[in-house]
């Protein structure tokens, strides 16, 4: 009898914590809110992402994951274009999350860096030397299961702060067409150059690339990737290394910020 009452209590209890632990997490996604399609974001960002992820970027035509956080650095969604979790990179899953984090993370509502713009500046000697070794990856949420529910609507991501900081492109702040800062999208699975050039036209379909201001010197494309990098130094400091020269035209062409 007492045996068994103590099996009821203890299941009692995990119910309470799973009960507490869900809510905890589902009011973790409040911030997820400020999207105005935040009802429909994973399937907006799935969508988007696989019409981007079809057209030419400079790339290994290579099947691609994106994370979207919110300003709190909460992840909203996580998804990907192939035809299960394998079918693209699975390393790029935490990497898609941990660039979507840094975007957010050294974005203002003046100003937004995408991580392409970071990867001079953190060279040694660069001025933000030093930076990608903050905000370390909470390895704990990056690798806690299911996998099978990776790229889905219940990835474990969702609700939770990934942290991490990504110097390379496929990192862009989101604003609305007011111009707020939401958050940013992490995009992963390609050259970092495609990278870049995915997670741009997947911003630009979502409607959130209303960018006030960014650093490099193009008004039409204020945050876009930056190739000046001769001889291993950046003429303006935000410099990143090209990959092919396709997809250092694309960038060029890329559809212009709203």
């Amino acid at each position: 009898m007492k045996k068994t009452l103590l099996n009821l209590a203890l299941l009692g209890s995990l119910a309470l914590t799973a009960n507490v632990a869900f809510a905890d997490k589902s009011s973790n996604l409040n911030g997820c809110k400020a999207f105005t399609n935040h009802s429909t974001l994973y399937a907006d960002l799935k969508d988007a992402l696989t019409t981007a992820r079809k057209a030419a970027n400079g790339g290994f035509d290579l099947d691609m994951w994106a994370t979207i956080v919110d300003r709190d650095g909460i992840v909203c969604a996580v998804a990907y274009t192939g035809t299960d979790r394998g079918a693209q990179w699975p390393g790029s899953r935490v990497i898609s999350a941990q660039k979507a984090n840094t975007a957010n993370a050294f974005s203002l509502p003046g100003l937004a860096l995408s991580t392409a713009n970071i990867y001079s500046a953190v060279q040694p000697g660069g001025s933000l030397f030093g930076l990608q070794e903050s905000n370390p990856v909470d390895v704990a949420t990056a690798y806690k299961g299911p996998s099978k529910n990776f790229g889905s609507k219940n990835d474990p991501l969702v609700g939770a702060k990934i942290g991490g900081v990504n110097v390379f492109g496929g990192g862009l702040a989101l604003y609305d067409s007011n111009k707020k800062l939401l958050g940013a999208i992490g995009v992963s699975g390609d050259s970092s150059c495609a990278d870049h050039n995915i997670a741009w036209r997947t911003r630009s379909t979502l409607n959130l690339d209303y960018v006030p201001a960014g650093v490099s010197g193009d008004s039409s494309r204020k945050d876009n990737i930056v190739y000046d990098i001769a001889s291993g130094v950046s003429a303006t400091g935000w410099g990143h290394p090209d990959c092919k020269a396709e997809a250092t035209t694309i960038a060029g062409s890329l559809p212009v910020n709203k």
